[in-house]
């Protein structure tokens, strides 16, 4: 019997169509029934519409079945697959604008920070009832993939209060550092450089690093960071860190300077840390922009992509995403190793057992093996600790509606500790709330209270700024410029 993949946020403008065709690349797979679904009924008709020519231009028996109903698409599913945005790009900005009046310049905010720890409250109800149909519609023992972020946040409440033991956090920001660490030291491949790396996710340390034969060390590949052309300019922050804690980590520049404390407390100093070719390399709300232009292209060229013939789906054009290999391991047996967002349960000692790890991991028929890595090295610990309990914070906050707890977490964040004193914080979490009510049922009792202490308080969060590194959103007609003239 075919298996049945549902995709749940399946409007998502490119990754949809991407897994789906990783999915399809295994031939034991080329039969899977897929149910798509989403909120949005344009953006789901466009990526159903993409994926079905998809089918036809590769004679795939595959069938694909889109609705607004998302219990009718994870009824009898096998694996469901999460890659949401809830909120969408409009809470998305609210993110961003708000904490930037109180003095937090994030790039992406949605990880930490007050963007990320708003994220999960608008992702926890909603994470919540996607479980709830899993343990009622689904097939027993499905499994849950989780790509939304923030992942360690939305993968803690399925498992520890959405009741689906079968999930697990899927991110490629392993990938990308070990790439990185492969074009330094001269490799022609990333599998030519054997590593281990364990943290939590968008904080993976990698603790042990083999190429040809022999350990490098971390002085050996801070040397080579500081010398390579790109990475010296583009990643100040993680080389920075390297050299402070001897090992690199795994999320870009932009990422990884709003986890910590140090890089982008004072907004003159945050360009001496930041690359502005690439918005992932630290640029103010970079990564909102891109997404808003990258949606508006989406929707404006969609008949051209329509037109366009179908492309061939082979070993060959498959990514890297990890959602396919597991699959794939799950059904064939065949083993898969990757890096993945589980229950700690022991395997990083020195963090707590309860909290969300990224561990190296073995996926075949008997299912999902985590090995025990070790502990990590007391400087790496010790930052993750601070991420780690605004993370718990959160999690418990969104599901029981705490205000208090929700505050104390924002309080608890590094970057927002770096910048605000507690009366900011206390307000600008209030401004959030009441700017993002709609996406926030379980405070809606809290909701006029958070009103009214914003009726009655002097204002706080005044500084008018648009941030110490924000660039331009784009037009479609200046994108199409800008890519014509690349051409």
């Amino acid at each position: 019997m075919p298996i049945k993949v549902a995709f749940i946020g399946a409007g998502s403008i490119g990754f949809t169509r991407k897994l789906f065709r990783d999915i399809l690349s295994v031939p034991e797979l080329r039969d899977t029934q897929f149910a798509f679904t989403d909120i949005n009924k344009r953006n789901l008709e466009m990526v159903a519409q993409l994926c079905e020519k998809d089918l036809k231009t590769n004679n795939l028996p595959a069938k694909i079945a889109a609705t607004l109903d998302r219990r009718r698409a994870v009824a009898d599913a096998d694996y469901v697959i999460n890659c949401t945005r809830i909120g969408g790009l409009e809470a998305f900005k609210l993110d961003i604008d708000i904490p930037l009046k109180y003095g937090v310049d994030q790039c992406v905010g949605d990880t930490l920070a007050p963007g990320g720890i708003m994220y999960g409250q608008r992702n926890i109800p909603c994470i919540l009832a996607f479980c709830k149909d899993i343990r009622e519609v689904a097939k027993p023992g499905c499994w849950f993939l989780n790509y939304a972020n923030p992942n360690v946040m939305n993968t803690w409440a399925a498992i520890e209060f959405g009741g689906v033991a079968n999930t697990i956090g899927l991110c490629h920001g392993v990938e990308g550092g070990w790439h990185q660490i492969a074009n330094v030291l001269g490799a022609k491949s990333k599998h030519e450089v054997d590593i281990i790396c364990a943290g939590i996710n968008h904080q993976t340390w990698y603790t042990q690093i083999i190429y040809k034969g022999r350990k490098i060390t971390g002085a050996e590949l801070l040397k080579a960071f500081e010398k390579h052309p790109i990475y010296s300019r583009t990643e100040k922050v993680r080389i920075d860190m390297l050299k402070r804690f001897g090992y690199y980590t795994t999320e870009s520049n932009g990422h990884c300077s709003e986890y910590v404390p140090w890089y982008r407390k004072r907004p003159n100093e945050i360009k001496q840390w930041i690359d502005l070719s690439s918005w992932i390399n630290g640029e103010t709300g970079g990564y909102l922009r891109v997404c808003t232009e990258g949606r508006n292209w989406f929707k404006t060229e969609f008949p051209n992509w329509l037109k366009n013939p179908g492309e061939p789906i082979s070993a060959e054009t498959r990514g890297t995403e990890h959602g396919s290999y597991i699959i794939e391991g799950l059904e064939t047996g065949r083993c898969y190793r990757g890096h993945f967002n589980v229950k700690n349960h022991g395997c990083i000692p020195n963090l707590p057992d309860d909290c969300i790890v990224e561990v190296p991991g073995y996926v075949d028929r008997n299912g999902l093996n985590i090995p025990r890595v070790g502990d990590l090295p007391l400087a790496c610990a010790a930052t993750l600790m601070a991420t780690i309990n605004v993370q718990r914070m959160s999690v418990r906050a969104a599901v029981e509606a705490d205000v208090t707890l929700l505050k104390q977490a924002m309080l608890h964040d590094p970057l927002t500790a770096a910048c605000c004193n507690p009366p900011e914080v206390w307000q600008m979490v209030d401004e959030m709330l009441v700017a993002q009510a709609e996406w926030l049922p379980q405070y809606r009792r809290a909701i006029p209270a958070a009103k009214k202490r914003l009726a009655a308080e002097k204002r706080l969060g005044t500084k008018s700024t648009k941030g110490a590194a924000r660039l331009k959103t784009k037009t479609v007609a200046e994108m199409r410029k800008a890519r014509a003239k690349r051409r």
